[in-house]
């Protein structure tokens, strides 16, 4: 009989972050998760790199190590080769996810390994007080930018894509049930899995996401996609989203002779991932909701799996499976 889990199981310690943090949101989400999907904690590990958000692995009951900064899917990435059987919880920050640790990012997503891989992003850095982040918008202005930045942000879902990724998700922290979903559809996704948390920093940067970071902003500024659903949002699901030539296009179903039919149909598996940027590129700046949920969830071969593979491959044309075999391979001596 399989062991059932409570969220109580997996929780460890204090959390020391600010007051209204966001991490406070994503972890009591994480723990729920790890209930529902139902892993036993000795199987489970969570791996972070340094940051604010960072600090999460000290408060799972889980196998757990904080690493050094922007190290965090290197050191998963071997964690899940040496250990296939083990669910890997990458933990990372926009800073230490995609700035110092960006290389590292790519790379896991063009390999595939098969990483839950977190990126909980406020856009700033907060544990070193408030300079700008890879996620910061231009003209941002922070104490390292106290004129505004002069650079473009990375998005994360664009550099996802760009590297190959396979599963592409987002969420808002304050989102609980969104949260929820997205966490354990990453961890029934064989491959790297990047969810975004859209989360606010209350001390340096609050409001980042306040268009979505209630329930009544989500309702008007968010679209909620799920695979083989229709693409309707709204207080009312009055609208939708059209195909335009190469773009999309918000319409008012029930206008112009617009109906349910017209309006696009989610397909997070579809392999060219054409519409599936456009639906995680869409931003209220340019008149379109922010897309919440699985976004991206395509099947391919994994790292983990492959490398094992190849190894046990390897050794079955090898004469020797062992060191002594390794040495008896050879001619031996006897000294008298």
């Amino acid at each position: 009989m399989k062991q059932t889990y409570s969220a109580s199981d997996f929780k460890k310690g204090q959390p020391r972050w600010c007051p209204g943090c966001g991490d406070h949101f994503f972890l009591a989400s994480l723990h729920k998760a790890m209930a529902e999907i139902g892993v036993a904690p000795y199987e489970t590990a969570v791996i972070s790199g340094i940051g604010c958000s960072s600090r999460l692995p000290y408060y799972v009951n889980t196998y757990a190590m904080q690493t050094i900064h922007g190290r965090a899917a290197a050191i998963a990435t071997g964690a899940k080769v040496v250990n296939p059987k083990l669910t890997v919880w990458q933990i990372s920050g926009d800073g230490d996810g995609l700035a110092i640790g960006g290389n590292h990012f790519i790379h896991a997503m063009r390999r595939n390994v098969d990483l839950n891989m977190i990126l909980l992003n406020n856009r700033i850095y907060g544990l070193t007080k408030g300079q700008y982040s890879p996620t910061s918008p231009r003209g941002f202005v922070s104490k390292s930018s106290p004129y505004g930045t002069v650079e473009d942000p990375f998005r994360p879902a664009e550099l996802c894509f760009g590297a190959r990724g396979r599963f592409f998700a987002r969420a808002v922290a304050t989102d609980q049930p969104g949260t929820i979903d997205i966490l354990k559809a990453a961890h029934a996704h064989k491959g790297a899995a990047v969810c975004e948390i859209l989360q606010n920093c209350v001390i340096f940067n609050n409001g980042c996401h306040d268009l979505v970071y209630n329930k009544e902003g989500r309702q008007k500024n968010a679209i909620y996609v799920r695979h083989g659903e229709k693409l309707v949002f709204g207080e009312n699901k009055e609208y939708g989203l059209m195909q335009e030539g190469f773009g999309l296009k918000v319409v008012k179903i029930g206008e112009n002779g617009i109906t349910l039919d017209d309006i696009l149909t989610h397909d997070a598996h579809c392999q060219d991932n054409t519409l599936q940027l456009k639906l995680a590129m869409m931003s209220p700046e340019d008149g379109f909701p922010i897309a919440l949920g699985v976004i991206r969830d395509v099947q391919a071969p994994t790292y983990d799996e492959a490398v094992n593979r190849q190894i046990e491959e390897v050794k079955e044309q090898k004469p020797y499976h062992t060191f002594m075999e390794l040495l008896e391979t050879n001619d031996i001596w006897e000294v008298k």
